[in-house]
């Protein structure tokens, strides 16, 4: 999940003023000093946004324990659970304590990062310069990419590898004895292939679009307005991440047989998952949207939260409607950070498993996911 942390801080970094510095530096700051008083606080908003959201993916993750069948974590209690929602509550209360949880630790986040705003007056009006590491600094920082990066690509090799190797021939060696396209042309030639790539580029793009408008206007209303209520909108707003698809994806399926959407009701036929004639794609597009909308507001509040509300207030001085100011000022100052969250939803939209398996139940309407399943 580093990848979440490194996209929001590189996001953070490229709105910070080098200028800033340069200044501390002239002014006898070295290093580490530049770094602690003047660089963290900056991006500190862009660090405990993908700090509050690699936290609650990984608190609930219930994929990688269902793997390595490990039982005793929340998600995999809830998953087992399911079968007995009618007649056991405690899938309920395990939902509650992670809702409780990822709350609690988003609280102690604000409080320990939101004693003090930092927040500069423009966007870097010029590029950073690059700082060329030597000798043993060199050898340190590229010996801990390559780790990195090493165990980050590590199981895609095995995977690609073994995509590549006839079955039951990589046996006792680093490298497999032979290779084959075979399990591709199966794989691209099946019939639901190319439906179940389509329809996921559908949902996921139709998702991330809305995630932008919805998590742009409360990314607005948290940081830039005094309303009654915008702490409790912004920790609303996370909560979708503290949910299992599972248990959301269940959730549209009751709602689904239920008023107004059930047989006879008025809204009968606009969204149906067990019926004879499934229509799930509004629901798809809803728990995509739903669930990767924290990503989307987490990075647009860290991008407001280094800009000033100067600028747009001298915009709306200037006779410039909420709206152009929002166009014109905010949103290219924040495009980073914009263009962050939306990747981060985008990928993670088009890998979603638990919402996929439950609620497209039609061939035709099968997302990448439940087509691989």
């Amino acid at each position: 999940l580093y990848p979440i942390i490194y996209l929001n801080a590189v996001a953070a970094l490229a709105n910070l003023d080098p200028a800033l510095d340069e200044a501390a530096r002239n002014l006898g700051a070295g290093g580490w000093r530049r770094l602690r008083t003047v660089t963290l606080p900056l991006i500190a908003p862009g660090l405990f946004a993908g700090g509050t959201i690699v936290f609650i993916w990984s608190f609930t993750e219930l994929g990688t324990p269902l793997m390595f069948d490990y039982q005793v974590v929340t998600p995999v209690q809830i998953f087992n659970g399911i079968k007995e929602m009618e007649a056991s509550k405690q899938p309920y209360a395990l939902t509650a304590v992670m809702l409780f949880a990822a709350i609690a630790f988003y609280v102690l986040g604000k409080l320990v990062f939101g004693g003090k705003a930092y927040a500069m007056y423009s966007k870097a009006s010029i590029q950073s310069t690059t700082l060329r590491l030597r000798g043993v600094a060199a050898w340190g920082a590229s010996f801990a990419f390559a780790l990195v990066i090493f165990l980050a690509v590590l199981p895609h090799i095995g995977v690609i590898l073994t995509s590549l190797t006839r079955v039951g021939d990589w046996y006792h060696t680093v490298l497999p004895h032979s290779y084959t396209l075979q399990h591709y042309e199966s794989a691209l030639g099946h019939d639901l292939a190319m439906g179940s790539i389509r329809n996921s580029l559908f949902y996921s793009t139709i998702a991330v679009c809305v995630d932008l408008v919805v998590g742009l206007m409360i990314g607005y209303v948290v940081v830039r307005t005094k309303l009654w209520g915008r702490s409790l909108l912004d920790a609303m707003s996370m909560l979708p991440l503290a949910v299992p698809g599972l248990v959301m994806a269940f959730g549209f399926v009751a709602m689904s047989l239920r008023w107004p959407f059930g047989d006879g009701d008025p809204l009968e036929g606009v969204v149906n998952v067990l019926g004879a004639d499934p229509n799930p794609a509004l629901l798809l597009i809803i728990a995509y949207a739903v669930r990767r909308l924290p990503y989307v507001v987490r990075a647009t509040v860290a991008g407001l939260e280094q800009t000033s509300g100067e600028l747009e207030e001298a915009a709306r001085n200037l006779g410039a409607t909420p709206i152009r100011a929002v166009r014109t000022i905010i949103v290219p100052l924040i495009m980073a950070n914009l263009i962050a969250g939306a990747l981060l939803a985008f990928s993670f939209a088009m890998l979603e498993v638990s919402d996929s398996l439950i609620l497209a139940q039609r061939r035709d309407d099968y997302p990448i996911t439940k087509a691989i399943y």
